[in-house]
């Protein structure tokens, strides 16, 4: 890892810096979600806990083979479950049904307690989506950037928090995850997050061994910063006994790589699909 100054911090995890385009890809998932709402069967904004960021979209399948739990990112600070509808539609085509959920979001709340919504959002899901007609007997966590690191916090999430039997999770795909914590303390937006060393340490997930033993396809944008790829090299490589690939795809930015997970016939959709 090179040295970690502030300025190196800055450029390799400000992403939206390092995608000017952003704002087309953030326009068009607003364009196509709405679309999907309007055309596919969904529940929309089911409250999973207290507080107003605790809902959960539900986009039920045909098929019994399965749902996809996915979690958005947005650097646990921003973006919302409703711009990344679009994302159903392969999935619920393929006979999987697919839910969204919202979490709190800092500064008003640490990442611990975003950690802590996951879990619960989880929870909710696998005791209640059959009631939504949701196949939620073989589940795979998937999520991007914030969410990859909440989908491989809910693979090390003790037994102990789960109301469910651990083993209905049969896949996990943490896109542009974030497992060291380390850098974060230097980046801008640590004035949101407020992490100190004591929350470096407990939300680093590479020196803990994981309590679901499903099978994790780990992936990352071949033309993302050199730091993220290095979080996603770190998470598969301390988890390497479970991780059944990591992808590393060329030409994908931080933001295209979520269209690679879409796309029919892309490898990284083909192997979440394998994972059912």
């Amino acid at each position: 890892m090179a040295e970690l100054t502030q300025e190196f911090v800055e450029r390799e995890y400000n992403n939206r810096a390092l995608v000017p385009e952003h704002p087309a890809f953030f326009a068009r998932w607003d364009k196509d979600s709405a679309y999907v709402r309007g055309t596919l069967e969904c529940e929309c904004d089911i409250p999973y806990g207290p507080d107003a960021r605790h809902r959960i979209d539900l986009f039920p399948a045909r098929g019994t083979r399965g749902t996809i739990l996915f979690i958005h990112g947005g650097y646990w600070r921003s973006l919302d479950k409703s711009m990344f509808s679009w994302l159903a539609a392969p999935y619920v085509a393929a006979g999987i049904g697919v839910a969204m959920p919202n979490y709190r979001l800092a500064p008003a709340v640490r990442i611990d307690d975003i950690v802590e919504d996951a879990v619960a959002a989880t929870n909710w899901l696998m005791l209640n989506g059959v009631k939504h007609r949701m196949a939620t007997d073989r589940v795979v966590i998937s999520g991007h950037s914030a969410g990859g690191h909440l989908t491989a916090a809910l693979f090390a999430t003790p037994w102990s928090r789960l109301t469910f039997d651990p083993k209905r999770i049969v896949g996990g795909v943490p896109i542009s995850a974030l497992v060291d914590f380390e850098p974060i303390r230097l980046f801008s937006f640590n004035s949101d997050f407020r992490l100190d060393d004591a929350a470096v340490r407990r939300l680093d997930l590479t020196g803990r061994a994981p309590t679901i033993a499903a099978p994790l396809v780990v992936a990352v944008g071949g033309a993302e910063s050199s730091e993220f790829i290095r979080q996603s090299r770190l998470l598969a490589k301390a988890w390497a006994k479970q991780v059944k690939s990591l992808q590393i795809l060329p030409g994908y930015n931080h933001f295209s790589v979520v269209d690679a997970f879409a796309e029919r016939g892309q490898p990284l959709h083909d192997a979440t699909l394998a994972l059912f």
